[in-house]
């Protein structure tokens, strides 16, 4: 693979356990040496550097806290061991559990923090030594939801103020598009995608994103019609029209495509209804509550669709198992991917 991350950016590595995001962070870091190719890090070849002469710190997902000693003093090790004068160590120190609001605890061993204690002072381990870079190997795993959520926000924060670049790993899509400038999507040890969370959601290139990315409906067909940027594909589902203007290639009739579409992209009407466009006609097989969501599960033909519909007003949908509805699918909602099954 081949990547430039930029100063000052939150870049995330998204993917399935296996597929090499630990292993370039280790490589990043110093701890694996790479068989082959080159390593810059602020213009300088750090290849062959050791990883202590290395301008980067690691967060990891167990903390790595040292048992015996203070938050304080678990805060400055890394100082102290760069002998710094020991006036700079109280002031950085107290500077860095400030900005991770973690200064009433200075005096507490790690067997009297809650997770989110803990992270918050592995966090400010690594930055009070300012490197040029921060490498975070799925920090948040370890925590509940809430917290979990609680922390992607002031993660985001702390990297903003700090200015400093934060190379993220992470299987958690959501963490990903929350926080980040720009991600990686890996998928056995190469990059399938690299874009804005925004991009990658939206505009999917493959299979593999467009599925791991957050849910997904996979539509195979042939293409019997182009015109300028309008498609026509005959689907599993019938006929759609597919808008390509924001397309990364142009299909050939009669070729062999998928084209994608997002669950929450599919409008769902009864049956009676009057509607133009893409339509298909189909029978609500499940129907989920989920607090701000509906999740339906659509059968039609021998396909199965799945929409989601906002909970903006209570029982303002009234679709029921068994009921036939159509599913209106905007042309410009739909993606044509660049490979197919």
């Amino acid at each position: 693979m081949s990547l430039s991350i930029q100063q000052g950016e939150f870049f995330s590595l998204l993917g399935p356990s296996g597929c090499g995001k630990t292993t370039l962070l280790r490589i990043i870091a110093g701890l694996d040496l790479p068989d082959e190719g080159k390593l810059k890090i602020g213009g300088v070849d750090a290849r062959n550097l050791p990883a202590h002469r290395r301008p980067v710190n690691t967060v990891f997902q167990s903390y790595a806290l040292f048992p015996h000693m203070t938050v304080a003093e678990n805060i400055a090790f890394g100082l102290r061991m760069k002998k710094v004068v020991p006036l700079q160590i109280v002031e950085r120190v107290d500077r860095i559990m400030r900005l991770v609001e973690v200064s009433d605890l200075a005096g507490r061993k790690p067997a009297q923090l809650s997770g989110g204690q803990k992270q918050r002072v592995a966090l400010a381990r690594a930055v009070v030594n300012e490197p040029n870079v921060l490498l975070l190997d799925e920090p948040l795993g370890a925590l509940d939801l809430k917290l979990r959520r609680q922390l992607q926000g002031e993660l985001h924060q702390l990297q903003r103020r700090l200015g400093i670049t934060f190379v993220y790993v992470t299987h958690d899509q959501e963490e990903a598009l929350v926080m980040s400038d720009r991600i990686a999507v890996m998928n056995a040890g190469k990059i399938e995608q690299l874009d804005s969370g925004e991009e990658l959601y939206e505009h999917p290139r493959t299979r593999f994103v467009a599925q791991f990315l957050g849910a997904c409906n996979l539509l195979a067909g042939v293409v019997e019609h182009i015109d300028g940027t309008e498609l026509m594909v005959k689907t599993t589902v019938g006929q759609l029209h597919a808008d390509l203007t924001r397309a990364t290639r142009k299909p050939a009739l009669s070729e062999n495509v998928t084209v994608a579409i997002r669950p929450e992209k599919v409008r769902l009407a009864p049956a009676d209804a009057i509607i133009t466009g893409n339509q298909v006609r189909g029978v609500i097989e499940d129907v989920v509550f989920s607090g701000a969501e509906t999740h339906y599960r659509v059968r039609a033909g021998d396909h199965q669709l799945n929409a989601i519909a906002l909970n903006s007003c209570p029982g303002h949908q009234g679709l029921r198992v068994g009921q036939e509805v159509r599913c209106h699918m905007d042309p410009c909602a739909l993606i044509l991917l660049e490979d197919h099954s």
